[in-house]
């Protein structure tokens, strides 16, 4: 697979002399749409640092029913809890939007958490905020409004697609606000109705980003600030 920057938050944020160790033990790979990175109960051998995309922690229920909670994208790694002492996974971990990531194994990362203090100290931050933000999700889900919280995802979902417009069915908006595929179609098209969005068979288009952020709930602003606050300010690299 051909090089592509580095877009990784957490990455960029280490130290030149610890990414530089890091970067031949990683495989920057494509990742799919629906893609199952981690089952639950399963052996974590690998994290995924997402460069582009995001990736979902998904609750499966005896029934049947999932619901996201908790989304990773550009900011952070995949099953943090790995590197301080949990070996398998408790959520299942799929691809919601598609796009890239370094995967780096397990083993060799945690050997580094040993003997390089300033990696240890800044993964340990980031499972601080990435525990936060499972918490924010379930505050979300049960205090919020389908609307909001679709706005919010979908502001999620675009500044880690690293793109105006990027692949997003509504089977998998159903997933991450925990309801019904027609409800979510029907969300989708009050948001396109009011200039928000386009929607067109599986793929939304960001139209309207400032409409987006007045009706989306508290907990994305929250969320901006707590990355702001770890990893410095985001300077998106699209238009």
């Amino acid at each position: 697979m051909q090089t592509e920057t580095v877009n990784n938050r957490l990455l960029l944020t280490l130290p030149p002399a610890t990414l530089a160790r890091l970067m031949p033990e990683m495989e920057l790979i494509l990742t799919e749409s629906g893609a199952v990175i981690d089952h639950v109960d399963g052996l974590i051998e690998h994290l995924y640092f997402v460069n582009r995309g995001i990736v979902s922690l998904v609750k499966v229920m005896h029934d049947g029913r999932s619901v996201e909670v908790g989304a990773i994208g550009i900011e952070g790694i995949t099953d943090s809890n790995a590197l301080f002492g949990v070996d398998v996974a408790i959520t299942e971990t799929m691809v919601q939007v598609p796009g890239s990531a370094f995967r780096i194994s397990r083993a060799f990362l945690g050997r580094e958490l040993e003997t390089d203090r300033a990696l240890r100290r800044m993964m340990e931050r980031y499972w601080r905020f990435a525990f936060g933000q499972l918490a924010q999700t379930a505050a979300c889900n049960r205090l919020h409004t389908l609307e909001e919280r679709c706005c919010r995802w979908l502001l999620t979902s675009h500044d880690s697609a690293l793109a105006d417009t990027f692949p997003l069915t509504h089977e998998f908006l159903a997933t991450m606000l925990g309801t019904t595929r027609s409800s979510v179609s029907l969300t989708a098209k009050v948001l396109h109705r009011a200039g928000c969005i386009d929607y067109v068979r599986g793929v939304v288009t960001i139209v309207d980003r400032a409409g987006l952020e007045e009706t989306a709930c508290e907990c994305y602003a929250q969320t901006a600030i707590e990355a702001n606050r770890l990893f410095g300010p985001d300077i998106r690299p699209f238009t």
